[in-house]
């Protein structure tokens, strides 16, 4: 039976526990604009949260000459490098974690940054003792929307698609959990609308971790399914 399995959450990092979307915009309108292909902030912005060939493809082209893509990954990386150090978690992001293991969740980290990207985010979280699993880059073949990531975080955690809900911060999150029949709850906190990430198909939409912890009694995140 399904209420035999245990339970969790699946979360998305970047943008949804840790303030990084505008750092990651940056970071990539920098990097496009150092190689002669600018791009609108407000464009880069919208596709954060797309693994790096899949934002590229989006804000590019799939018919561009490719040659300079890992020019344009290297320069991103380089530039986002910078702010590891300072990385902030967002309201409430840590102490959402533990409620959710206080509750006799499985909370996993289901990210697909790069390993030294997560070790940053890791630290900025500061919530290793809750975590059960975290995956990251080298454990995807394909970058969301695509679901990869979020079936090697069932993978690693022992979870079912039947017994998690994923909580996301962009529409490309709610897509990849719909993938698997995932419920996904949306926050705006990465700065998608709550209108977008509901339309996209989001079973619930909050503004942030403290805004979902404040309810979580009350979310989808604790109902039995």
């Amino acid at each position: 039976m399904a209420t035999d399995t245990p339970a969790g959450v699946l979360f998305d990092v970047d943008g949804t526990l840790v303030d990084t979307t505008y750092l990651h915009t940056v970071s990539w309108w920098e990097a496009l604009r150092q190689t002669e292909r600018p791009v609108p902030m407000a464009s880069v912005h919208r596709a954060i949260g797309m693994g790096s060939d899949k934002l590229l493809d989006h804000l590019l082209g799939p018919e561009r000459d490719r040659d300079a893509d890992g020019k344009l990954r290297d320069a991103h990386d380089t530039l986002y490098g910078e702010y590891w150090e300072r990385l902030t978690p967002l309201p409430g992001a840590a102490d959402l974690l533990r409620a959710c293991a206080e509750r006799g969740l499985r909370v996993v980290l289901a990210t697909s940054a790069a390993e030294q990207e997560v070790a940053a985010l890791r630290r900025a979280l500061a919530a290793d003792d809750v975590i059960e699993a975290v995956t990251s880059s080298a454990d995807a073949k394909q970058s969301k929307p695509a679901p990869d990531i979020l079936v090697a975080a069932l993978d690693q955690s022992g979870l079912t698609a039947e017994r998690v809900v994923f909580v996301g911060d962009s529409v490309w999150d709610v897509a990849a959990a719909g993938r698997l029949g995932i419920p996904c709850v949306g926050l705006t906190c990465g700065g998608t609308s709550r209108g977008e990430l509901a339309g996209a198909g989001a079973v619930a939409v909050y503004d942030d971790p403290a805004a979902l912890l404040a309810t979580l009694d009350d979310s989808p995140v604790t109902r039995p399914r």
